[in-house]
């Protein structure tokens, strides 16, 4: 071979991994509208875009982004963290008309979750998004766990695994791809993958019969993703998070389980994957390990996309990514595109809800509430002044900024909010703001028993006249008469209909 044909052959191989790499990075950007740089990586290979938050204003808008997307290149992988409850982009400014998987695990009909997954699919193919990053598949076995609560089904792995085939049938049959996540099982931690690096130390038996039970459900439904948790577990792997595990990712959920479809990562931005690395040493830990589309996070840089590209190809160089493993990732990745363009074409995403009825009955998900004696007696006594205590919950990143509760536009106005940073407001001003002869006070928080200061702030105000304190998540202090399971605004409509028909 000349000298000639081997530079060609060279220049011929940089380049089908550079189109191999591009094709398996899933980045967000910043802005409602599709940046030119973003584009121009589009036209050149660049498989998928999560979008987020900041990227979404209206579904008008969302359907002329994803638009602008598919025509740089028809067979993007559009995605987003649509969970149908407390975690929603489609509706982060407005609040979710979903009830959200707690509530549902409680109502516990698979036909009404079937349902909500497929109205959430419609929703998300009208807007031209053909990922849903969902469903959470994970156990809340872990009171403490800050990142799951309400996101998960239940604490039964029986009942959370039937749930999550029935979502996965659902939202796929709306022609969008489920993404069971966030495997092998984020349920049993106390910290969040986000800001720090979750260890689950329960043993391989206890892992194998709790936290993968939901998987394998998942994985019998037919999704076509799972993704991964930055999360370690050293039963399964003592010296990589799942995420970089081939033993998790290859042995346990290839071998073991039998998946065949895309490995998504969860966002490597997160600290629990690139914290102590760097990006691009996690993007290629990742797919070594066998990662297949790679989520990047909120905000990707063209420089930071470079340096990835340019990550994955020197280590195919130096042998430590077999070339093989990333064309197979690419691969996986175009088979998952092609089938997101053919339901572009071929699904009836008309909801089966007519659009001026919610999704599930305001009295359905009132039901699953759990209600004290105290608090029914106290709905029950007679129509009375109904005055409103905003306890703001501490930020979560997962959710976001989103209104909580009630507390949307048009819904409950609060008399008095306790803020994070000051929660001795509730003893200076809750007598005043609060209290008051024929008065019921509804006070509103989310899982008191990890914010002390918000459930001080609540036995503050509980102190001074006829409250019923209201937890929106899985409540475990005893302070609290009224667990609704979920802050979703479908929730806080059910919970103001509630509170109303005895007011």
């Amino acid at each position: 071979m000349t000298s000639i044909d081997s530079t060609l052959d060279s220049t011929l191989d940089s380049t089908a991994i550079r189109r191999d790499a591009l094709g398996i990075l899933m980045p967000g950007f910043a802005g409602p509208t599709l940046p030119d740089w973003f584009a121009d990586l589009l036209r050149d290979g660049l498989g998928g875009v999560c979008l987020f938050g900041q990227n979404i204003e209206s579904p008008a808008q969302v359907a002329a982004l994803t638009a602008a997307i598919y025509a740089a290149n028809p067979h993007a992988i559009i995605a987003t963290d649509e969970e149908g409850g407390d975690v929603s982009r489609l509706h982060q400014h407005d609040g979710s008309p979903f009830p959200g998987n707690a509530v549902l695990g409680r109502i516990d009909d698979l036909d009404v979750t079937r349902t909500v997954g497929h109205e959430v699919g419609a929703q998300l193919a009208n807007a031209g998004v053909r990922l849903a990053l969902a469903p959470v598949a994970d156990i809340n076995c872990n009171p403490h766990n800050p990142v799951i609560g309400v996101r998960s089904f239940g604490a039964d792995a029986a009942s959370v695994a039937a749930h999550t085939a029935a979502w996965t049938e659902g939202v796929q049959a709306a022609g969008v791809a489920a993404c069971a996540k966030h495997f092998p099982g984020h349920g049993d931690t106390s910290a969040d993958s986000h800001v720090a690096e979750p260890v689950v130390t329960a043993d391989a038996a206890t892992f194998a019969a709790r936290e993968l039970e939901p998987f394998r459900a998942a994985i019998a439904a037919g999704t076509k993703t799972i993704i991964t948790s930055h999360i370690r577990v050293p039963a399964l792997d003592p010296d990589a998070v799942a995420t970089f595990s081939s033993a998790i990712l290859g042995d346990l959920l290839r071998g073991e389980l039998g998946f065949d479809g895309v490995v998504v990562t969860d966002a490597l931005d997160m600290v629990g994957a690139s914290g102590q690395c760097g990006i691009p040493a996690a993007a290629v830990a990742a797919v070594a390990a066998g990662s297949d589309l790679l989520c990047l996070g909120q905000e990707t840089s063209a420089s930071e996309i470079d340096a990835i590209v340019d990550a994955l190809a020197v280590a195919i160089e130096a042998a430590d990514l077999p070339r093989d493993r990333l064309a197979d990732a690419a691969a996986r990745c175009d088979g998952l595109a092609r089938w997101t363009t053919e339901q572009r074409h071929r699904t009836d995403t008309s909801p089966a809800v007519a659009a001026t009825e919610p999704v599930v009955s305001l009295d359905t998900i009132a039901a699953s509430f759990a209600v004290s004696d105290r608090a029914a007696a106290l709905l029950g006594s007679g129509p009375r002044e109904v005055r409103w205590v905003r306890i703001d919950p501490e930020p979560n990143v997962a959710i976001g900024e989103t209104p909580f509760g009630p507390f949307f536009d048009g819904g409950a106005v609060a008399s008095l909010v306790v803020p994070v940073a000051d929660r001795g407001v509730a003893d200076t001003w809750a007598e005043a703001h609060v209290a008051g002869p024929g008065v019921v006070t509804v006070v509103v928080g989310r899982e008191f028993h990890r914010d002390p200061g918000a459930a001080a702030a609540a036995t503050a105000i509980t102190a001074v006249g006829d409250t019923i304190v209201v937890d929106m998540g899985f409540a475990e202090s005893d302070g609290v008469d009224l667990a609704t399971f979920g802050a979703s605004r479908l929730v806080g409509e059910a919970l103001l209909e509630l509170v109303g028909a005895s007011a």
